[in-house]
């Protein structure tokens, strides 16, 4: 009988929760189409609208003020656009790719913040770098070290000045408090990330100002916002998804902070010379980025995988590759320790095994040694 895989990459996606899976088993046998209005297209509607007025409830927004897009590649490419006489674009050095490859904007209008060793982004170059009429755009928690942003403080200082501040919350949401992000203009997240299915999210935008042009354009759905007929059965596992995420949520994170201490205790007996990536900063309970010097994040992840444990190098929603992650440069990290990284994301279905699992993976190929043949 063959012993079950250890899946430890929530951060690229996380396993469907039943609850997700049964909302849109049911939400499938809805046949009316959402913008028809018979009673079979009715009934398609109060579907979306009972899963638009739980995600308003979770982020403390008017139903209103939420939009249905695929996730989070297209809300960061809707939202980082430029509006009326161009303006400008900040964002940190450790945006996701989504962000600092999908805005709008012309290269000389866009300024890349700095950040601390810690990866979290430079208040004092953001409060140089923004001006009335510039968009500011920040994660709330990083993909790949789990590094939590102080968006009160960052919409404190945009406040004051006057730019529009929008928050990549696809790492956040039931991995810490919703209510951090309330100061900011426009919130943006993917429900794959806390068991929802993939291929949709939403955007909360609770800006002054009305949101940025339709990016998909067509028959005016979502409110002339974002066209083309809604997934229901994928809108109605988002909602179902996000109330057992928030339900569940401190459990989830004493769970998983208990986990990670345990992981990370470990690490530094089987692989003394590890660094772990923002360890002295505030980091989501369920997430360690670290890299043993010496060793190869490609070698790892195959060895760790052929063992049955799944982890990721750095963010898995770029091109498949392993390469030197840009995040852990932007904080200073050397060549090699950036090339070198290992992400271990946890979540809602983790188990203690998954991690013993782990480390008893981890602690075989730190006692190898790589030949050069493997280069």
């Amino acid at each position: 009988m063959s012993v079950a895989r250890a899946y430890l990459d929530y951060n690229a996606t996380a396993p469907l929760r039943p609850e997700a899976r049964d909302a849109m088993i049911d939400a499938l046998g809805v046949i009316g189409n959402p913008s028809s209005i018979h009673g079979e297209g009715r009934a398609a509607r109060a579907v979306a609208e009972r899963a638009r007025e739980t995600v308003a409830k979770a982020f403390g927004a008017k139903a209103s003020a939420v939009t249905f897009t695929s996730g989070g590649t297209e809300a960061a490419n809707w939202l980082l656009q430029p509006r009326g006489d161009g303006g400008a674009l900040a964002v940190s050095a450790v945006e996701h790719p989504c962000v600092l490859k999908g805005h709008r904007f012309a290269a000389d209008h866009v300024r890349v913040l700095p950040v601390t060793a810690e990866g979290r982004v430079d208040l004092a170059a953001l409060e140089e770098a923004v001006a009335p009429g510039a968009v500011v755009a920040v994660q709330a928690a990083n993909n790949e070290t789990g590094v939590i942003q102080p968006v009160r403080e960052i919409a404190a200082l945009v406040r004051a000045k006057g730019p529009t501040l929008v928050c990549d919350a696809v790492q956040a949401v039931g991995r810490m408090h919703l209510s951090e992000l309330e100061q900011s203009d426009a919130v943006f997240f993917s429900a794959h990330k806390f068991g929802g299915p993939k291929g949709i999210g939403a955007v909360i935008w609770r800006g002054c100002s009305e949101p940025p042009p339709a990016f998909v354009k067509g028959g005016g759905q979502e409110r002339r916002l974002r066209s083309g007929t809604e997934n229901v059965a994928a809108i109605a596992g988002l909602a179902a998804a996000l109330d057992a995420a928030l339900r569940d949520q401190e459990m989830l994170i004493a769970k998983c902070g208990a986990f990670r201490s345990k992981l990370e205790q470990r690490l530094q007996t089987i692989a003394p010379g590890a660094v772990i990536f923002g360890e002295g900063a505030a980091r989501l309970a369920n997430t360690t980025c670290f890299a043993v010097p010496g060793k190869r994040a490609d070698l790892m992840l195959m060895a760790l995988d052929l063992d049955g444990v799944a982890v990721s190098s750095g963010s898995a929603c770029s091109s498949g590759k392993v390469e030197r992650s840009y995040v852990l440069t932007a904080m200073g990290a050397g060549k090699d320790l950036a090339a070198g990284a290992i992400r271990v994301s946890m979540g809602w279905a983790t188990r203690d095994e998954d991690i013993e699992r782990f480390l008893a993976a981890l602690d075989k190929i730190c006692g190898r040694r790589e030949t050069r043949s493997a280069a």
